[in-house]
């Protein structure tokens, strides 16, 4: 600490207290000088080995010379626990927040920092530190071309703004670090030390991988340590859970039954203030945290996967079952990590999960402060299995990280488009130029081996892509050069993929009158939309039958045809309970997916006036404000007009008054369930 500036050592002290020094890493970061010059940086070091708060101290750095920073995060639930944790900075003066032009210090999403360098180049001008967290993610399919991207365009548009990119170890990180002009400080130091290792059913003399998962969490309760378990599918992590829960039920402890219960009750009451009855999945989850063990994945209520980490934080739980998805989440360090399935689907089938994500659900093992060494299990069923897996994960190299720019068409779509829409690009020709200053054409024109002919195919396919977009009529040739349409305009406002709007607008070109039902089966097939899923192999008949009896007919039943039926339920009030148990589906999520469904409305509704079709207005409202609150036309005035009513309330009073509350008294009002005062005095004002 005593090598810092004293005003940031100053600011660390008492915002981390439990920080007494820096670790070994985190000062050959310090004294490699990265607070002393301007130099881009890449600060390669191992998980839980303090990546953030060098970040802290670059911002906090930048921020004492009266700069403008902002810390850029992959994921909405990061983005959160970022803010949470810097708040404590306002006490010094820093504005914290989630937009530069509102914020000293802003910590945005991949997304909203590239909207940025889009549309908001006076604020980006004034950014002077650019902090990228789980930089690794360059080489991730969906996000990694969203931050290339924006870092292209933002060096562009503000040279001067220097980066540090925080990240795991990468294997071609000296590409990486010639394409940022960063220099790159890498450390090997873990405060906890890691063991990895490979367990098999043979010499552990068990039946299956789940016995073998069941006899080392018997070790960790002895210890009084915790675990964490990865499995494929999120119908695995119930099974997992269920199935572990059940055998270790007679040997917990009394005080811990209690914890146990107690947590078990707030998973309960999470669809009981959202006005539903628990779900099946609801009840299955308290049952299992009831004994000690929860699983966690996307098909849960938020809230719900919110106390499961705090929970598990503080201890209270004694292992969590999760998709691979939670590696990239919130911190959720454990003792030991058990890697159960090692194989994930794909549109090929089945494939072996790459070294990298194993490296990273492993570093997910040994929490700082807590112990004094984490364990990583991959688990195997055999002696041979076990060598090959050891062999290929736990000796392996991890692979090099390639951009993945044009093999997402999707982003390249989106790209060129913003190239447009900004002026940044004009000509095919300069918007090959922006093409080239990303990852992927620095890998095209010096890879060696693709760069004899590199060039030509991302030429082809930059002009492809052009092709596709002038005859969707979303970019058109003009005397000044390329110019975006109105509807290109508006794609590009949004953060909406250019398959869903190119989808919408051939619905509306085939359509003669607007069917709302056929319009939510159309948004529901959209990559947008977040769906809601089946829980297993269930009849799927119920979901065709909703369908057919809205005049939408299928052959084929899927998640695109079970997040239509669950929306035709939502705006006819029903709740997730009910939601559940008509389709066999994960329906903690359907009041997300209808908020996203309600602002695609919103969207296909401004695509309808661009495109000069007007009669669909009105009755595209009513269907947005039906998704967003979930109920049915005639409760419409009264959730939008009376703040914080919601469609359970509503219901409740127009069965008793009416629609009409204009002559109901303040006490009749009060003799509803679920209005108190504050609902009985906003509604009285409502209606004078």
């Amino acid at each position: 600490m005593e090598s810092l500036k004293p005003e940031i050592r100053n600011i660390i002290q008492k915002s981390y207290p439990q920080i007494k020094e820096l670790n070994p890493a985190q000062k050959a970061v310090v004294d490699a000088g990265f607070l002393e010059d301007d130099h881009n940086y890449i600060l390669a070091i191992l998980t839980a080995s303090g990546k953030t708060l060098l970040g802290v101290m670059a911002a906090l750095d930048a921020l004492q010379k009266g700069g403008k920073v902002v810390y850029a995060v992959p994921l909405i639930s990061i983005q959160n626990e970022k803010l949470k944790e810097f708040k404590k900075f306002e006490e010094f003066g820093i504005k914290v927040g989630r937009h530069p032009a509102s914020a000293d210090l802003a910590v945005m999403v991949f997304e909203s920092f590239d909207a940025l360098t889009r549309f908001s180049w006076n604020t980006l001008s004034d950014v002077d530190l650019l902090v990228v967290d789980e930089f690794h993610m360059l080489g991730e399919f969906s996000r990694g071309p969203t931050i290339e991207c924006a870092l292209t365009r933002s060096h562009i548009l503000n040279p001067s703004m220097r980066m540090v990119a925080l990240s795991a170890t990468l294997k071609n990180m000296n590409e990486i670090a010639n394409w940022l002009d960063a220099h790159v400080v890498e450390h090997v130091f873990r405060p906890v030390p890691l063991f990895k290792d490979v367990l098999n059913t043979e010499e552990m003399e068990v039946k299956n991988k789940n016995d073998v998962i069941l006899r080392v969490l018997k070790h960790s309760i002895d210890e009084s340590s915790q675990i964490l378990v990865f499995v494929s599918t999120r119908r695995f992590t119930e099974s997992l859970a269920n199935h572990i829960s059940g055998k270790i039920k007679k040997s917990i402890p009394p005080k811990s039954k209690q914890t146990f219960k107690e947590v078990a009750q707030k998973i309960l009451e999470v669809p009981k203030r959202r006005g539903s009855q628990p779900t099946s999945v609801c009840l299955k989850l308290a049952e299992c945290v009831e004994k000690g063990v929860a699983f966690h994945h996307a098909g849960l209520f938020d809230k719900q996967k919110e106390i499961i980490e705090d929970e598990f934080r503080a201890g209270n739980l004694y292992m969590i079952t999760a998709t691979p998805s939670l590696m990239y989440g919130v911190n959720l360090p454990s003792k030991s990590v058990i890697i159960r399935d090692y194989t994930r689907w794909t549109s090929q089938g089945p494939q072996p999960i790459p070294v990298f994500d194993y490296e990273q659900m492993s570093g997910r093992a040994g929490r700082p402060g807590y112990d004094n060494e984490g364990y990583s299990y991959l688990v195997a069923k055999s002696v041979d299995e076990a060598y090959n897996l050891k062999d290929h994960y736990v000796y392996g190299e991890i692979e090099a990280t390639n951009s993945k720019l044009l093999e997402n068409k999707d982003a390249v779509y989106r790209q060129i488009l913003a190239q447009v829409a900004s002026s940044l690009s004009k000509t095919p020709e300069e918007i090959q130029s922006f093409f080239k200053q990303t990852f992927y054409g620095y890998q095209m024109c010096n890879n060696p081996y693709l760069s004899a002919f590199g060039g030509d195919s991302m030429e082809f396919e930059i002009n492809q892509a052009l092709e596709f977009l002038m005859s969707h009529g979303i970019i058109k040739p003009t005397p000044e050069g390329l110019k975006t349409t109105p509807l290109g305009n508006l794609i590009s406002r949004t953060n909406y993929s250019v398959e869903t709007a190119v989808r919408l607008k051939e619905y509306l070109s085939r359509i003669s009158g607007l069917d709302i039902y056929s319009l939510l089966y159309e948004i529901s097939r959209t990559p947008d939309i977040i769906p809601v899923s089946f829980k297993g192999r269930k009849s799927k008949e119920p979901v065709r039958e909703k369908l057919n009896s809205k005049g939408v007919f299928v052959v084929n039943v899927g998640n695109s045809e079970a997040t239509t039926a669950a929306l035709m339920e939502w705006i006819e009030e029903r709740t997730e309970y009910q939601i559940e148990n008509a389709f066999h589906v994960y329906a903690a999520g359907t009041r997300r997916t209808a908020y996203e469904a309600s602002l695609m409305i919103k969207f296909f509704k401004e695509m309808c006036e661009i495109l000069d079709v007007y009669p669909y207005t009105k009755d595209l409202e009513i269907l947005s404000a039906r998704l967003y609150y979930g109920v049915k036309d005639e409760l419409i005035p009264m959730v939008v007009g009376i703040k914080r009513l919601g469609r359970r309330r509503a219901r409740a009073l127009v069965d008793v008054f009416g629609t009409d509350l204009k002559y109901v008294s303040r006490d009749d009002l009060l003799k509803v369930d679920g209005i108190g005062p504050k609902i009985a005095d906003s509604i009285i004002k409502s209606y004078q």
